[in-house]
């Protein structure tokens, strides 16, 4: 298996879509990462749970999420070093139902590009049937000179 190919800053233009992806969470997935980030709220994965506390659904752990999110940009980029920071913020729950899961539409798009800096704004946007679920995604990626 090959490494993805390292992008240039020459490259780069401002709006230009650079990486789209459609990640599919299962109840599976939940149950790995709250085993994995030590967030064992049975919210994340039992159905009985999350509607007494009026839930619509077992709800994915907004910090997965947003992984998800950001490794669209790292598989585009070809080296995780290279996303130097991240920033989101929880804007609408993603419910994951028990048998189909939850299908994310993200989309990276530059946003902005500092010549001196080689570096990069990527705007992420994140949504779920159509909703936006992630606000302000942004993730800042150094290049080699």
């Amino acid at each position: 298996m090959s490494l993805p190919t390292r992008r240039a800053f020459g490259d780069l233009e401002v709006g230009a879509v650079v990486a789209k992806a459609e990640p599919r969470i299962t109840r599976d997935d939940l149950v790995r990462y709250a085993g994995a980030s030590v967030d064992l709220n049975p919210i994340h994965y039992n159905d009985v749970t999350a509607a007494e506390v009026g839930l619509p659904g077992v709800l994915a752990h907004g910090m997965f999420t947003a992984a998800l999110a950001l490794q669209v940009v790292v598989d585009w980029i070809g080296d995780p070093t290279a996303v130097i920071s991240y920033e989101t913020r929880f804007t609408r729950p993603v419910v994951v139902d028990p048998v189909d899961g939850a299908t994310l539409s993200v989309s990276a798009k530059v946003a902005r590009l500092d010549p001196d800096g080689h570096t990069a704004r990527i705007d992420i946007t994140v949504s779920y049937e159509g909703r936006t679920v992630l606000g302000k995604t942004q993730a800042q990626v150094r290049f080699s000179p």
